[in-house]
């Protein structure tokens, strides 16, 4: 018969893996916002008028980019986030799409992963 949800131990593995990759992602996210904040700044405010223009769209660019990858680390949150209640609920690891498990492998890979392979490939 097939197994129908990780192990404890296999869960508590994956949670302190989760719980890494978040401490990582947090300060991601911290630091991208300090950037858009214009906490760490190094702006043109006290350069020449023309050098200043030039730099100013670029800066634009650089922030839309910077809020972007803060989006996106959110979102990264959010999901680790989801796989931790996911751990806590012993729902983890199951595909949403297949009700079997994910290979240990991917979850490793993607933590946050709520689909095998194969149900990702049928999308």
């Amino acid at each position: 018969m097939a197994e129908t949800r990780y192990s404890d131990k296999d869960l508590g593995e994956f949670q302190s893996l989760i719980e890494e990759k978040l401490k990582v992602a947090r300060e991601n996210y911290d630091e991208l916002q300090r950037a858009l904040s214009h906490q760490d700044d190094n702006s043109t405010d006290d350069t020449a008028p023309t050098f200043k223009m030039m730099e100013d769209g670029s800066e634009t660019m650089s922030r839309e980019e910077t809020a972007q990858l803060a989006s996106r680390q959110e979102k990264f949150i959010r999901n680790l986030e989801n796989a931790l209640l996911r751990i806590k609920n012993k729902t983890y690891g199951i595909c949403r799409v297949t009700g079997k498990l994910i290979p240990k492998e991917r979850l490793r890979l993607v933590p946050h992963a709520t689909m095998s392979i194969e149900a990702k490939n049928k999308q």
